[in-house]
């Protein structure tokens, strides 16, 4: 990155995926992906032996449900090694979250996934606490194995974040807005929540109608319970916002025009048009982490209000430009590039979108439209978009690599509405050579980016 004059790396969510990979249907709002772990540092830190570092795979999609049964054991040996030989106390003590974590864990292993369907006794762990203390207390040692690999995540994941600054490169995270009913956070939390006692959800999450999905969108995840939230102190909200800035520089709020009012649906209901419109967090919580020195960016995409625009203006938040939403039969004109703002962040897609080379193939009526806006690019129409990105008056452009690469749909991330096939897809580790940094770094010098190296 530094040899191709880039100064951002945007990542997805580090934490811990559930079954198809998706970092956005969570078990926990903390906790990061052990999967993620590298094995190869560990040997070197005598926590492995060479011998036991499994069989590598063959560069291709990610196969997640493979890969975490056959990690599973070792990962679980992992975790023992560092709680026989680390104090973990004072990592338990600088992380509340990571006890309840680890007691979710050790709990899942015996009754399967999903914390509404446990026995009633571990069900309701977290509603008596001298029974959850004396539970953990039992399970101490098998608890410290969960401990110990986000304290090894935590530290290698550290040195990331200060080779990165050696680089002067800044490291750019995303927040999720919800998680799933099937959390650790709902299980040790459930007051904060749209759902009963015994896991049963009231009111969960979508979108309503729009041009792209008749009957909107229904995400399923419980509501934040906004009155019980708001007693506490939005706690659980501010404490998730400090852990992910702990390995990120600057935080993409996912979904920010939650903050300001959330689209809720009755349990039950067959599609995401009987839903209704409830208030968010508000400016409260928000001014709040702008006070912490929070560096945060806006994921104002989708239905956006005066009100919402208000909140970020107010926040003096950057919001996004997405390249993809400006062109072909309903583009967005604001999101054009003669629109853009200063303090603005423009994409030519995200990972909800095709890759652009995919997308042109599709849209016919978006090339016609970049043929009379841009006129007819030489190197074609997906160059002509990067460049259209890198030349933008917004302060910074961020790229999917998979654009960078010029790649087609087969290359693509994530299908919204979709399950299987998503979040799978792996850079080539010969892709980003000497020739690539060369070429990305003219364009940052010709487009006066911060982060070019000439």
């Amino acid at each position: 990155m530094s040899r191709a004059g880039q100064g951002v790396w945007q990542i997805l969510p580090l934490n811990v995926v559930d079954g198809h990979g998706c970092p956005y249907a969570s078990p926990t709002a903390f906790a990061r992906e052990p999967l993620y772990l590298a094995l190869d540092d560990l040997v070197d830190e005598g926590l492995l032996a060479a011998s036991e570092l499994p069989e590598r795979r063959p560069v291709g999609p990610v196969d997640w449900v493979g890969l975490q049964e056959e990690r599973a054991p070792l990962l679980h040996t992992i975790g023992e090694r560092i709680a026989a030989r680390v104090d973990l106390a004072p990592f338990v003590a600088r992380h509340p979250w990571v006890l309840p974590w680890a007691t979710f864990c050790d709990l899942r292993a015996t009754h399967g996934p999903f914390w509404p369907d446990w026995p009633e006794a571990a069900r309701d762990l977290p509603l008596h606490p001298d029974a959850l203390r004396a539970h953990q207390e039992a399970r101490w040692t098998a608890l410290l194995a969960h401990v110990g690999l986000q304290w090894a995540l935590d530290r290698q994941w550290a040195r990331v974040r200060h080779l990165a600054r050696a680089f002067d490169i800044e490291l750019w995270g995303d927040l999720p807005f919800f998680v799933g009913v099937d959390s650790a956070d709902v299980w040790s939390r459930r007051d904060l929540f749209a759902v009963d006692p015994d896991g049963t959800v009231r009111q969960q999450t979508g979108v309503p109608p729009d041009a792209f999905a008749a009957d909107g969108q229904l995400w399923g995840h419980p509501q934040l319970d906004m009155e019980a939230q708001a007693r506490d102190g939005w706690t659980w909200w501010r404490q998730r916002v400090e852990v992910a800035r702990e390995s990120v520089d600057v935080l993409r709020i996912d979904h920010f025009r939650g903050l300001e009012a959330v689209w809720s649906v009755p349990a039950g209901a067959a599609t995401a048009k009987d839903g209704r419109w409830i208030p968010g967090p508000g400016a409260g919580p928000l001014a709040e982490l702008v006070a912490s020195g929070a560096r945060l960016v806006a994921e104002d995409l989708g239905i956006i209000t005066p009100e919402v625009r208000a909140l970020r203006d107010g926040a003096g938040l950057p919001g996004m430009a997405v390249l993809q939403f400006a062109f072909g039969p309903g583009g967005e004109d604001h999101f054009l590039p003669h629109a853009h703002q200063p303090h603005q962040v423009v994409y030519t897609g995200t990972h909800d979108n095709d890759t652009l080379v995919g997308w042109l193939d599709a849209s016919p009526g978006a090339r016609e439209h970049l043929r009379v806006y841009l006129g007819e690019p030489r190197d074609g129409f997906a160059a002509g978009v990067r460049r259209a990105a890198w030349r933008s008056v917004a302060t910074t452009a961020i790229l999917p690599v998979q654009d960078v690469l010029g790649l087609g749909p087969e290359a693509r991330t994530n299908v919204p509405g979709t399950i299987d096939g998503n979040w799978s897809w792996r850079c080539p580790p010969d892709a980003l050579d000497a020739d690539l940094a060369g070429r990305l770094a003219f364009e940052a010098i010709v487009s006066g980016r911060k982060g070019a190296h000439p």
